[in-house]
């Protein structure tokens, strides 16, 4: 029983050869009808088809739902993986892009170099998230909406489907009379997406019925400017970008036009795996970048830090503030560091002869370094070094007793060059 699904992933079959195919399953209609045309589909099976679904935890009957989903791929004779993640809810990014998170990740993880993630989103969804993009106040890459193809961790994500509306899914889907799961937190309208998709779009549908067609051509267009612009911009990151710390140039970043200026920093947060800011956020930012204080402004939005410093913009993750009372004994084995960062030995199998006490700063710290004649104050050679304020206090000092041996692999005593050299081997430090 051939249908509009199956003929569609036919044609993108035809258009996509030879990379393997991942069904990202969550037992819902629209992935409960990917996997199905797929698994009819031989060329598809060729492929080594399998699926894969992610248990939120966050539902008291997700583990029923994973068993579902595994009664279901066992009767198409598809193997399926099941992983079970943890959401972190103290990013302060709402549940919902929080859950995505941990969704995304773990299916990254999970994913075969080369191997395609094969997602049901269709017309519908791209229809929401243009809209969702709209009211954010994003320009021509967030109207471009979802990509059918992108880089995804080892491999490719890949939306066969965006072409076709929701309807012909849930068609699909009562056609063969296939079991699915009903999430309730899809009928909840209090979450921006499920109040478009139930109220928003039915009365722009009844007014305007070509209106999801008209939203999906407009996103096409904004794509293609979106890839025009790209040309311009990208060869502006490249140059001011530092390949060694990824800060960016701030007076060369206010210099281009805001048409590159917005894409570009949206690409550098990306790339650093960071969340893009809001309208008001970044404006915010530009008027930091142009004032002239003696401070290092920070720019905070959830999941996201940047800061502005000797002319340059660093973005990271939020960090809590180290206590300045943290130590342990050291021995050589890499640590993660309080607040951030790693601090380790090369080669990674050496040990210190004997264990050093690991803290960091408390302030009022000194050190008199091989080859220099004077001690000198901490705060003095992290300014002369150029090391960012933020990553100061999380710097790791190395003692014996009360004695500063080494400033990670900055700066080190007579006697501390002496046990690394006694260890063969050297510290390295990753804020």
């Amino acid at each position: 029983m051939s249908t509009v699904v199956q003929a569609q992933l036919r044609a993108a079959l035809a258009d996509r050869p030879g990379s393997a195919l991942c069904v990202a399953f969550s037992g819902g209609p629209d992935s409960t009808a990917l996997l199905h045309a797929l698994a009819e589909l031989p060329e598809a099976r060729l492929r080594g088809l399998r699926a894969l679904h992610v248990d939120h935890a966050l539902h008291p009957h997700s583990h029923a739902w994973a068993e579902h989903c595994r009664r279901f791929c066992a009767d198409l004779d598809v193997p399926l993986a099941v992983v079970r993640v943890q959401v972190d809810r103290g990013r302060g990014e709402g549940l919902e892009a929080a859950a995505r998170d941990a969704r995304y990740a773990a299916m990254a993880a999970q994913l075969d170099a080369g191997e395609c993630l094969v997602l049901a989103h269709h017309r519908d969804d791209q229809a929401e998230t243009v809209l969702l993009k709209l009211l954010r106040g994003a320009g021509p890459e967030g109207l471009g909406g979802m990509r059918p193809l992108r880089p995804f961790g080892p491999g490719q994500l890949w939306r066969p489907l965006l072409e076709l509306p929701r309807q012909q899914l849930l068609d699909y889907v009562a056609t063969w009379r296939l079991p699915v799961i009903r999430d309730p937190s899809n009928d909840d309208t209090g979450l921006a997406r499920n109040l478009l998709r139930h109220e928003i779009l039915p009365r722009l549908a009844r007014r305007w019925p070509h209106a999801l067609h008209s939203i999906a051509h407009s996103a096409n267009l904004s794509r293609a400017a979106a890839d025009a612009l790209k040309t311009h911009w990208l060869p502006e990151f490249d140059r001011l970008r530092d390949a060694q710390d990824a800060s960016l140039d701030v007076a060369g970043w206010l210099a281009l036009d805001p048409a590159l200026r917005n894409p570009l920093l949206d690409h550098w947060l990306h790339s650093r795996g960071l969340r893009a800011p809001t309208t008001a956020q970044r404006q915010q930012l530009e008027r930091q970048c142009r004032a002239q204080t003696g401070h290092v402004p920070c720019i905070r939005w959830p999941g996201t830090e940047l800061r502005i410093w000797k002319g340059r913009m660093w973005a990271m993750s939020p960090r809590r503030a180290p206590s300045p009372d943290w130590h342990i004994e050291w021995d050589g084995r890499p640590v993660d560091l309080p607040g951030g960062g790693t601090l380790g030995l090369h080669p990674q199998d050496a040990r210190l002869p004997v264990p050093l006490g690991l803290r960091l700063r408390r302030g009022g710290e000194r050190i008199k370094p091989l080859g220099d004649r004077h001690t000198r104050d901490l705060r003095d050679l992290f300014q002369q070094a150029g090391i960012p304020p933020w990553q100061r206090v999380t710097c790791p000092l190395l003692y014996d007793g009360e004695e500063l041996l080494a400033v990670a692999d900055r700066w080190a005593t007579v006697r501390g060059t002496e046990m690394f050299i006694e260890a063969g081997a050297r510290p390295y430090w990753r804020p």
